[in-house]
């Protein structure tokens, strides 16, 4: 697989998000979701994303448990910063003080049994903190060893720019696929200006663009995205219109929808690595097999008619899901 750089940090063209192997997307299943991570490994992906709130902690955990002994091999990313209530999970801060982040990097570092973090991640903005106050925190754990590098997830282009002075971020996470496409307002032209690297989280709009999900009743119980307003009501069936001119065009190209909306990702710029989430070597499979995939300018232009920006019906998350977000 071909490498690509955030800060000083070299990882896979692909990353893996290891979210919903521990929360989020239904059942789990903890035995497949360690052979998908060794499977990743024997593949070339290097890079692997996870956040103390996933779970909350039982993500990092198995993370941690998966690796030991291949530890030489993996990137190791991991996010602060969302506080989830102990007696309801689904209830949720944001904090971004420095005592905070120095107690969770220690405590990440001791689930994820490691003694350094590659790139450490403040999860989102806490806007009762200046930025300055949190990035010099993040700073600190660079010079004490805990931390190789340092990010921002769901940051406007400002709060970078300021987080940026105070010390070099690695990357930015924010969601961006074929049918989010926010970070072109502003964002992605930061991150190219300050050589700061760009996560796109949700690649495949949080399995919407595989063309898997065809109704609602598809979705587990408890898998939050049965609260997501993109998939609800009549923006679910506009939606699904909106996959089927993407799945059209993977057709005719031999591929599936969900590579080629990956392909789409890793074509806007060397500066973006896409990090899928999957909790199966299938799928996994899938995935990395998209980094091979070279699309044309009439594929770009083609698929930029069929999901242009704006093109999803609906909020990508909840009204209070969208107010944790830096703008």
């Amino acid at each position: 697989m071909h490498t690509r750089k955030l800060g000083p940090l070299q990882v896979s063209a692909l990353g893996l998000g290891c979210m919903g192997m521990s929360d989020f997307y239904g059942p789990r299943d903890e035995a497949e979701s360690v052979a998908t991570i060794h499977r990743a490994i024997e593949l070339g992906v290097t890079l692997l994303d996870t956040a103390d709130m996933y779970g909350p902690f039982t993500n990092e955990e198995l993370v941690g448990r998966a690796i030991e002994g291949r530890r030489d091999r993996v990137v190791l990313a991991t996010k602060c910063g969302i506080v989830r209530d102990s007696n309801d999970v689904t209830v949720r801060g944001i904090n971004g003080t420095p005592e905070y982040i120095r107690a969770a990097c220690d405590a990440s570092l001791r689930r994820l049994r490691a003694d350094v973090i590659d790139l450490y991640q403040l999860h989102r903005v806490d806007p009762k903190t200046p930025i300055e106050d949190s990035v010099g925190a993040m700073a600190d754990l660079v010079k004490a060893g805990k931390v190789r590098a340092i990010g921002l997830s769901e940051a406007g282009s400002a709060t970078l720019r300021r987080a940026h002075a105070v010390h070099p971020l690695a990357s930015v996470q924010t969601e961006y696929s074929l049918w989010t496409r926010d970070p072109e307002d502003d964002v992605l032209a930061t991150c190219r200006e300050l050589g700061i690297g760009f996560l796109a989280y949700s690649p495949l709009g949080r399995g919407f663009l595989t063309g898997q999900i065809k109704r609602f009743e598809d979705l587990a119980p408890d898998d939050f995205r049965r609260s997501s307003p993109r998939f609800q009501g009549e923006n679910f069936q506009k939606n699904l219109d909106l996959v089927a001119k993407v799945e059209d065009i993977a057709r005719e190209r031999g591929v599936k929808a969900s590579q080629l909306a990956l392909a789409w990702v890793l074509a806007q710029g060397d500066f973006i690595v896409p990090i899928p989430g999957t909790k199966r070597r299938s799928y996994l499979e899938e995935n990395v097999a998209a980094e091979a995939i070279a699309l044309t300018e009439a594929d770009l232009r083609r698929l930029d008619a069929a999901a242009p920006k704006g093109a999803a019906a609906g909020l990508r998350y909840t009204e209070v899901g969208m107010r944790l977000v830096n703008q």
